[in-house]
């Protein structure tokens, strides 16, 4: 599987949020494919940003799916 790589600073820059929410959502687990060497994460350039718990829209995701359970 060949996949291309952005830092986090590209992703922050590309998805309108800060490094460290990146950083965050990366050390959390949110966001698929991410790999880390050594103090770097490196992300799929292809990932799309999660989405943010705090929002109506995530809450409204979340009780669905706990509806489907």
């Amino acid at each position: 599987m060949d996949f291309e790589w952005i830092t986090p600073e590209q992703a922050a820059k590309k998805w309108g949020i800060t490094i460290r929410q990146v950083q965050h959502l990366c050390a959390s687990g949110k966001i698929d494919g991410v790999i880390k060497i050594s103090r770097t994460y490196f992300i799929p350039q292809d990932a799309s940003r999660p989405i943010d718990g705090r929002t109506k829209a995530a809450k409204n995701r979340s009780n669905k799916t706990r509806r489907d359970d």
